[in-house]
């Protein structure tokens, strides 16, 4: 039987911090030590990162610990978005085997770095396999890697965030054991015989339709359906668009998940950023790389929109799943807190209302891992839930 918990801490002193949450996170498993632990800690802490790895790894008892810097720490239905926080969840009860992970040197390594996480993790796997990884966002090649790690790694379920961090440093950090290092990935692979239900809530919503690209160079799209691309972007924005850089921050590219779909709907696109556009050349250019002939359409980031996709999720989430969760891992952009709600802690305050006591812990992350159709891929502006459960019987 899978026994597990999340703790968390505000507490300045790093050390304290660290027991605090590692503490709560036990007593709500109720373990005296776990077998793996992941740990999620705040920038404001990051001269003590070292330490407190540590200082969880012997709270908890266990050499198995991986995790990640964040702007902030998600646990105990409270997302933490400045200032000291950690988040701690800790496995235990001898159903699942943990095995940490780190490859370090990411940067133009993304699919080198992947063959080495497969290559570590593949004498590992069991029946069930949760792969979680924590990559920096800041120098990780996201499709290669993981269409990489999809390929070696077939049958593997994979979720996770990039590293985020307040701005202060420049630079993004993985955990491992009691290492910290930035350009590194680290993780923790959950091998077993248990049941996991994947769950993917994104913060934008179509506007308007779909249209066909007609011209297009490298990451930059020249017409949409025969016309200048500025002017349908223009279009889909409205009154945005006279203020591009705020346009920038809410209206995106949709891409349909299956070639040949001629539509933009809920859960068949993923979302690309719109990096740059003109309206003198007509033109803007995108964060994805376009054929002549593909369909693709605009989304806006909306809180209104944005909690009807969650609930809608968490809705098919529980309906879903084969029991009741023992622990779920949700994996949060760092754009869906209090700055499109305009309230606290509102993702995990839906995420309880559906889930009851259920431990959740996670972080706010530069970009998420999580299902793109039927593989792993690179996810932006989503929330991902990661569900893990006993199975029945």
């Amino acid at each position: 039987m899978i026994r597990a918990g999340t703790g968390y801490s505000t507490a300045t002193n790093p050390h304290t911090a660290a027991l605090e949450a590692t503490a709560a996170a036990l007593a709500q498993a109720g373990l005296r030590v776990a077998d793996a632990a992941l740990c999620f800690a705040a920038s404001a802490h990051a001269a003590a990162w070292p330490l407190i790895m540590r200082s969880v790894a012997a709270a908890a008892g266990t050499g198995q610990v991986a995790g990640c810097g964040t702007v902030g720490a998600i646990a105990g239905g409270r997302e933490f978005e400045s200032g000291p926080s950690i988040a701690v969840a800790v496995i235990g009860g001898g159903t699942i085997t943990p095995t940490r992970l780190f490859v370090p040197q990411l940067r133009g390594r993304a699919r080198e770095a992947a063959l080495e996480i497969a290559a570590h993790v593949r004498p590992h796997l069991g029946p069930t396999n949760l792969l979680c990884l924590f990559p920096d966002s800041y120098n990780l090649e996201p499709d290669a890697f993981l269409a990489t790690l999809a390929r070696e790694l077939p049958g593997v379920t994979i979720v996770g965030g990039g590293a985020s961090e307040d701005g202060s440093a420049g630079e993004t950090f993985q955990f491992c054991g009691d290492v910290v290092s930035s350009n590194a990935v680290a993780g923790m692979l959950l091998a077993g015989d248990f049941a996991i239900t994947l769950g993917t809530a994104n913060a934008c919503a179509p506007l308007g339709v779909a249209h066909r690209v007609t011209a297009v160079r490298d990451n930059v799209i020249m017409e949409l359906d025969g016309r200048p691309a500025w002017d349908v972007f223009a279009e889909a924005a409205g009154p945005l668009a006279a203020d591009l850089p705020r346009a920038l921050g809410f209206v995106f590219l949709a891409v349909p998940l299956k070639a040949g779909a001629d539509r933009i709907e809920r859960g068949n696109f993923f979302v690309r950023n719109i990096v740059g556009a003109s309206a003198e050349q007509g033109a803007i250019a995108v964060a994805h790389r376009a054929q002549a002939g593909d369909m693709v359409g605009f989304v806006l980031r909306d809180a209104e929109r944005s909690r009807t996709e969650l609930k809608a999720m968490l809705a098919e989430v529980v309906a879903r799943r084969a029991a009741p969760a023992a622990l779920g891992l949700y994996f949060d952009c760092v754009s869906r807190g209090s700055g499109l709600y305009n309230m606290a802690d509102h993702d995990s305050a839906y995420i309880g209302q559906y889930l009851g006591q259920t431990p959740i812990a996670g972080f706010f992350t530069g970009f998420e891992i999580g299902p793109l159709g039927d593989r792993p891929g690179l996810l932006q502006y989503c929330g991902v839930l990661a569900l893990i459960s006993d199975k029945p019987g």
